[in-house]
């Protein structure tokens, strides 16, 4: 996670400052990566479900990604990369973390008890919202010191690493599943989600709120340093220093849920993870103001993150049986990670179209609106985890 970081952060600003990429040119390198998800989510749900050794799946993920991004630093070396180049390498590893990710599902439930699952979604997360400390801080200045390029050599060796660990873990796996006739069974993950109001509005309001925050997050990092004009390693800095606002979140979610409910802690993330990033369109006058409010939106937005990412995750995979968690996430991810490319092109053509920061406008607010099919459906009102 701490490599992922560095290059989400490593991979804009090589093409913002080396390749000199614009408004539309970020949308199609923002959607090259997620596209993945919407053309193989399911397909890879489906053949994961039936593997009987998820974990290898996953350290096959990590070397093959490991490979791929160390082709960036020879091709910057050699003085031939462009754009396309990195269009082409996100893609390919977007689609081998779709095969990592909804094996990792599985994985999890194989290891933890359906009551700690609120306390177990806490502790990964709040790994990941350790990464988006440092990864951001130390990306921003492996960029500055050793050029973009050259940076993503940490994410290269972070796979390496998370092979290794996984190599040295022995959980207990189910024999992977068979679906009736014989194939991949495909549609009964979507048809799983469907039948369920659960985990069919949860799906729904997590789509609209990702469609318009990928608007938001393919146009972010070419205003704040072209438009905001904060440099690299100050802009890795603060997006790593805010982040411990998703720490924050990781350590308050259990007791929030304890005292008022899954349910009403659900909903409050919905609003409390999109809602803080108004203020960087916002963001005007001398540099301080407009680092102090940048910062106010990443450490109230990561904040929000955590707890919506624990409740939501906790929820969904409560209410999913085991044998199904491949197949449902790779329909969750097919449906929720496949509108973030259409959201990312959107987000670039209203940014040529209209402006970057009214753009960035459209992508803040419209986000708040996936909380309607929260609110409007039995997830308010639970206490508790539901059964499978």
């Amino acid at each position: 996670m701490v490599g992922d970081q560095i290059s989400l952060i490593a991979i804009p600003l090589l093409a913002v400052l080396t390749i000199g990429a614009g408004a539309a040119e970020m949308g199609y390198l923002t959607a090259a990566a997620l596209l993945p998800n919407l053309f193989l989510s399911l397909l890879a749900g489906a053949w994961v479900d039936r593997q009987g050794y998820k974990r290898k799946v996953m350290i096959g993920a990590d070397l093959g990604r490991a490979a791929l991004l160390l082709v960036v630093p020879v091709l910057a070396f050699a003085g031939v990369l462009d754009l396309w180049h990195l269009c082409v390498l996100s893609f390919a590893i977007g689609t081998l973390t779709v095969f990592y990710e909804v094996a990792d599902g599985s994985l999890f439930a194989s290891v933890v008890r359906r009551p700690d699952y609120i306390a177990a979604n806490s502790l990964t997360n709040g790994a990941r919202a350790m990464s988006f400390v440092a990864g951001p801080s130390v990306g921003g200045v492996l960029v500055q010191v050793l050029t973009a390029p050259f940076a993503l050599v940490a994410d290269v060796l972070s796979y390496l690493g998370s092979a290794l660990l996984l190599t040295r873990i022995a959980p207990p796996e189910n024999a992977g599943s068979r679906s009736r006739g014989g194939g991949l069974g495909i549609g009964s993950g979507l048809a799983f989600i469907v039948r369920s109001a659960v985990l069919r509005q949860l799906l729904l309001g997590v789509t609209v709120m990702n469609l318009f925050n990928y608007v938001f997050h393919a146009l972010l990092i070419l205003y704040v340093t072209t438009v905001l004009g904060v440099s690299p390693g100050m802009l890795g800095a603060l997006i790593g220093i805010a982040s411990i606002g998703g720490l924050v979140g990781a350590a308050v979610t259990g007791p929030l849920t304890r005292r008022f409910g899954i349910g009403p802690v659900v909903v409050f993330g919905y609003v409390a993870f999109p809602l803080p990033l108004v203020l960087i369109p916002l963001a005007d006058g001398p540099q301080p103001v407009v680092i102090g409010m940048l910062f106010a939106a990443e450490f109230l937005s990561s904040l929000g993150v955590m707890i919506l990412d624990i409740g939501v995750g906790s929820l969904q995979t409560a209410a999913t049986p085991v044998s199904r968690l491949s197949l449902v996430k790779g329909a969750q991810r097919t449906v929720n990670y496949g509108v973030r490319p259409i959201g990312a092109l959107l987000g670039g053509v209203l940014g040529e179209l209209i402006g970057v920061r009214s753009a960035l406008w459209i992508g803040a607010v419209g986000a708040v609106a996936g909380v309607l099919f929260v609110v409007f459906s039995p997830v308010p009102r639970m206490r508790e985890l539901p059964n499978a």
